[in-house]
């Protein structure tokens, strides 16, 4: 029986939550057996919070966990996935920039795989996002080794053994890349294809506000030196 957690991030998007939220349900149920679909309303301060608590009230597989202020990208991820239930966790974002039901094409390669992880093919961003996020993937490779085509995708399916496994302690938008490493560290079997991406149709992007980047390579310099640290300790033993 396929079981899947799907997780949502979620920041100020009352315009686009509702339809995002039923959209993955409905797929979800055409497709497994079992699932759930859990938004993290990180700390919104328009009706995010409101409009997914009225979708659980009709719906029991949509839930709302709430972060009473904005903690950042990757705490909503870690707080999604610590509540997961199933077997399997998917995420995507609240933005509607992804197709949900190509979800189907990731399911058979889950059978023999740790994680599968999309990549955007083409990528619908502006473009200086598309050369600050060529210019991200250029320093984690050359910290960390190959991470994936696409780190930041928001589109990934794993089993939940794996995110039990490992310890991801970054909270903002360096989280998926330490994902991805420390994954890939412990022998993870990791298997991508790419995903349709779509323009964004309402609400206002994070990944550019310079807060947001100051704290990824504070948090990516911090990897960097606890991973070198955790090496040289395996050494001397």
């Amino acid at each position: 029986m396929t079981a899947i957690s799907a997780v949502l991030p979620a920041y100020n998007e009352e315009a686009l939550i509702e339809a995002t939220a039923t959209t993955v349900a409905g797929v979800l149920n055409e497709l497994v057996d079992d699932y759930e679909v859990i938004v993290v309303n990180d700390g919104s301060r328009d009706r995010t919070q409101e409009i997914v608590e009225a979708l659980s009230d009709k719906d029991p597989h949509i839930r709302c966990v709430t972060h009473p202020v904005n903690r950042g990208y990757g705490e909503a991820l870690r707080t999604g996935f610590s509540s997961a239930t199933k077997e399997l966790i998917f995420f995507t974002d609240g933005d509607k920039q992804f197709d949900i039901r190509e979800i189907s094409r990731f399911l058979p390669e889950i059978e023999h795989a740790d994680m599968v992880v999309g990549y955007r093919r083409p990528r619908r961003d502006p473009p200086v996002r598309l050369v600050y996020a060529w210019g991200w993937k250029l320093l984690v490779t050359t910290l960390f080794g190959y991470a994936a085509r696409d780190i930041d995708c928001a589109f990934k399916l794993f089993r939940r053994a794996v995110w039990e496994s490992i310890e991801v302690r970054s909270g903002g938008a360096t989280f998926s890349a330490e994902l991805l490493v420390r994954a890939r560290r412990a022998g993870c079997h990791i298997v991508e294809l790419p995903v349709t991406h779509l323009p964004r149709e309402a609400g206002k992007p994070t990944g550019g506000n310079p807060k947001v980047i100051i704290r990824a390579f504070r948090e990516l310099i911090w990897l960097r030196l606890h991973l070198s640290g955790d090496r040289r300790a395996a050494a001397a033993r």
